[in-house]
């Protein structure tokens, strides 16, 4: 293959380092991918009405997600076979070929089609990525791991929409198009850099394609699953009317949500980063989702911008805990000959909460014009976050006594809290 050279031992068995060269290469491409794709986000709405498609916005981020989706048992697939490595460059390819096209499909169907495309992307790049990083790092600083990686996937999501948001106006939504572009060029550059994990990989054929039941969804992963399923819904809905909340309050830049919010999850993933490894991950997630749906009742009852900057910080703090945490748990109950699935698996969750909150918050702000629409959409994801909340209390009470994950020094990789 052209992206992989195979080791006959995964790095994660071959020492106690965590920052390796590989690990360092895998954090700057993922921030360069992460801007890529987000640095346009906050323009979209804006830019589809002026195409004349202002009844479609509410699609601008379920399109995304839907191939997002769909693709990831797909991905998982062909990770556990042909390599991390080729489907991380994929994912960053989609990113590269799909903002170099917006600038010439100037019509509401052809710009949806390439949302639709462009969902390929983070439907294979993250579940790669994440099974690179449970390969090649000791499990017992797993958490600290998807941390620390974390922080530079944050870094490109917090600076990428002010970016793009400064490039349109400045010069031009082309503009801004084209560096999102450049920016995953760039990223596919550092992937070519790096060595292959999986041993005994195998060259790509469209017979990998052809996924069995067994194959399209992990089991074992169901307990983070259900949990990132109900915490993305949120995530969906900032995404499709966040600007409904800021521009009134006089707020021009509509990055500068993503921009606050992403800050403060870099300083809690700094502060915190090890905590799910010593204390176990469900406890972790457990504070952090009444938080996410704190941030979401702060939402509702925005009106000034102390308050807009408040629940953005709360927002950034609830994620700053969660993306590594639930992450780190779908390593901990995959089994590694599957892991590229399991990971998969919680991106479908991750997908399709993101597509569902876009599509119920968009379907509300037509239906349910100004401020009580908008209300309503957060009303939602506060109660789904308060409704996960609940299943990790009966899921931590049922598997508590001597099933919580605590990683002790002479661990492999343990099973949190035993069987979903």
């Amino acid at each position: 293959m052209l992206f992989t050279r195979s080791l006959a031992t995964r790095r994660a068995t071959a020492g106690p380092s965590l920052y390796t060269f590989s690990f360092w290469l895998l954090c700057v491409s993922n921030f360069l991918f992460s801007a890529s794709f987000q640095m346009m986000i906050p323009e979209l709405p804006a830019y589809l009405t002026k195409l004349g498609g202002k009844e479609y916005i509410g699609l601008i981020i379920a399109l995304f997600t839907l191939t997002a989706g769909v693709s990831r048992p797909f991905s998982g697939k062909i990770t556990d076979t042909v390599g991390r490595v080729p489907v991380m460059a994929f994912g960053s390819i989609v990113c590269f070929v799909c903002g170099f096209l917006y600038p010439y499909l100037l019509t509401v169907g052809g710009f949806l089609t390439l949302r639709l495309i462009h969902g390929f992307s983070t439907g294979t790049k993250p579940t790669a990525t994440s099974a690179y990083v449970a390969d090649i790092v000791p499990a017992t600083r797993r958490g600290e791991a998807m941390g620390t990686l974390g922080l530079f996937t944050a870094m490109g999501m917090s600076l990428g929409p002010a970016i793009g948001s400064w490039l349109a106006h400045a010069f031009s939504m082309n503009v801004m198009f084209w560096t999102s572009s450049a920016f995953a060029l760039l990223s596919i550059a550092i992937l070519l850099q790096m060595t292959e994990t999986l041993p005994n990989t195998q060259p790509f054929r469209f017979g990998l394609l052809r996924l069995k039941k067994e194959e399209i969804f992990d089991k074992q992963a169901l307990p983070p699953f259900i949990v990132l399923l109900l915490q993305s819904f949120s995530s969906g809905v900032i995404l499709t009317v966040i600007s409904e909340v800021s521009t009134p309050l006089g707020i021009t830049n509509n990055g500068l949500f993503f921009t606050v919010y992403t800050i403060a999850s870099l300083v809690i993933r700094l502060v915190f980063s090890r905590t799910s490894d010593r204390y176990g991950r469900v406890p972790v997630l457990f504070i952090s989702t009444i938080v996410l749906a704190l941030s979401m009742g702060m939402l509702m009852l925005t009106n000034s911008t102390t308050w807009f900057w408040a629940s953005a910080v709360f927002y950034g703090m609830s994620w700053g805990m969660n993306s590594p945490t639930v992450t780190a748990w779908t390593a901990d109950l995959s089994d590694e000959k599957t892991r590229g699935r399991a990971m998969a698996t919680m991106y479908i969750a991750l997908e399709a909460g993101i597509g569902l909150g876009a599509l119920a918050s968009g379907s509300l702000h037509n239906h349910i014009l100004g401020k009580p629409g908008v209300d309503a959409s957060f009303a939602v994801a506060g109660f789904l976050a308060l409704i996960a909340v609940a299943y990790l209390s009966w899921f931590w009470r049922k598997n508590r006594p001597g099933n919580q994950h605590r990683l002790d020094e002479a661990d492999e990789v343990a099973l949190l809290d035993g069987e979903p």
